[in-house]
């Protein structure tokens, strides 16, 4: 028989995150490795996706997006960021930010091009530059405030690289790049002629005083900057497929029509639901969303602490990578699955977050969970006998 699977299909795989979830699944535990956010979805979110329903707003919309979502979407970068946009040219919303991001690589990079990509690093953006032929280079950022410098990113730049992705507030390890570190990789960026690919997807999620800082903010990066983010976890609508890109009007329609081609639109009434979130919850939403997270942080960062399981305090985000080296294992894969058994609580092995073996002794722990969840969570944790 001659017939077979494309090429293709090896340069996707299923993730860790996945696999653990299925593993959890498979016992009945605890799931502390997928972002599923299951936290209470805003009422006025779940009212206006009703209500589009019921008023027949169930067709295809424009490529690029419902008005109304797109005119809310610009609002809200002028309320929180003091940035001007134009919803009709200058917003493209899609299948979530990780639909968002597979058609900006489809329109602006080339076969072959090299993007930098800060590791420890979330799958998906590696995964997406395979699955469109770019290749990805890394930057490792050194612990535990997952620094790194100018010249690490000169070591890696060659004739080939056409961007960098930041992530921030960052998924696995909670870093919100700093202005500093933001103006040095503008700097970069500038001065290499690259695009500034941006996941903010966790961008309402900061502690300790932290800001979001919007690297297409700082001067003379707008054009270059490909802003990408979504309502996913700010809503907890993590399979309601929002997301959006911010960009130059310039590369805006091609991502548009590369949008069209694969998702056709994002859910219609679903638009229309977040469109009205965006609009009428008032800040002190998005100031409950800080102070509830930074909570569950601290449970869980407490509980990591009390189990001999070091963890990197993160800085935003919803995630805790933790020093799982003591618990029996030959890699990270074999201690999270013993984890698992000894008791009940499954989180994500390092590996899933480098290019090479250097996650062997980390593992990522999801804390966006209800309060009971989180606490019968970190109950066991605290508990763990090693």
């Amino acid at each position: 028989m001659s017939l077979k699977l494309s090429s293709r299909h090896e340069w996707v795989m299923q993730s860790e995150i996945r696999n653990m979830s299925i593993e959890c699944d498979r016992i009945g535990g605890i799931n502390l490795s997928q972002g599923v956010c299951d936290l209470e979805v805003p009422e006025i979110v779940r009212s206006g996706a009703k209500e589009a329903i019921d008023n027949g707003i169930n067709s295809y919309t424009r490529y690029d997006g419902i008005d109304e979502l797109r005119e809310a979407i610009a609002l809200k970068q002028k309320r929180f960021y003091g940035m001007d946009v134009d919803p009709v040219n200058e917003i493209v919303v899609s299948a979530g930010t990780t639909g968002a991001l597979y058609c900006v690589c489809l329109s602006l990079l080339e076969p072959g091009d090299e993007v930098i990509v800060f590791e420890p690093y979330y799958g998906y953006h590696v995964n997406t530059l395979v699955a469109t032929q770019a290749v990805p280079v890394y930057v490792r950022m050194s612990p535990p405030d997952w620094t790194f410098c100018a010249n690490d990113l000169e070591r890696v730049v060659t004739a080939k690289t056409r961007g960098i992705i930041i992530n921030t507030p960052a998924n696995p390890s909670g870093k919100v790049f700093s202005y500093e570190e933001l103006e040095m990789i503008s700097n970069f960026a500038q001065k290499h002629d690259i695009f500034i690919f941006t996941d903010e997807i966790y961008e309402h999620f900061l502690y300790d005083g932290r800001k979001h800082l919007q690297p297409a903010k700082i001067e003379g990066m707008r054009e270059r900057t490909i802003t990408i983010s979504g309502l996913s976890k700010t809503f907890s609508i993590t399979g309601w497929r929002i997301g959006y890109c911010i960009c130059d009007k310039k590369w805006s329609q091609a991502i548009g029509y590369f949008n069209d081609l694969i998702y056709v639109c994002a859910p219609a009434p679903l638009q229309m639901g977040v469109a009205k979130g965006l609009l009428e919850l008032p800040k002190s939403y998005y100031d409950g969303l800080t102070l509830e997270y930074k909570e569950k942080r601290d449970k869980i960062c407490d509980a990591l602490s009390n189990a001999g399981l070091e963890p990197y305090i993160p800085q935003g985000a919803y995630y805790v990578l933790s020093n799982i080296s003591r618990i029996p294992g030959k890699n990270s894969k074999e201690r999270v699955i013993y984890l698992l058994k000894k008791i009940g609580v499954a989180c994500v092995p390092g590996e899933a977050f480098f290019h090479d073996d250097s996650g062997e002794n980390l593992a990522r722990f999801c804390f966006a969970k209800k309060d009971d969840v989180i606490d019968e969570a970190c109950k066991r944790i605290s508990a763990l006998q090693l």
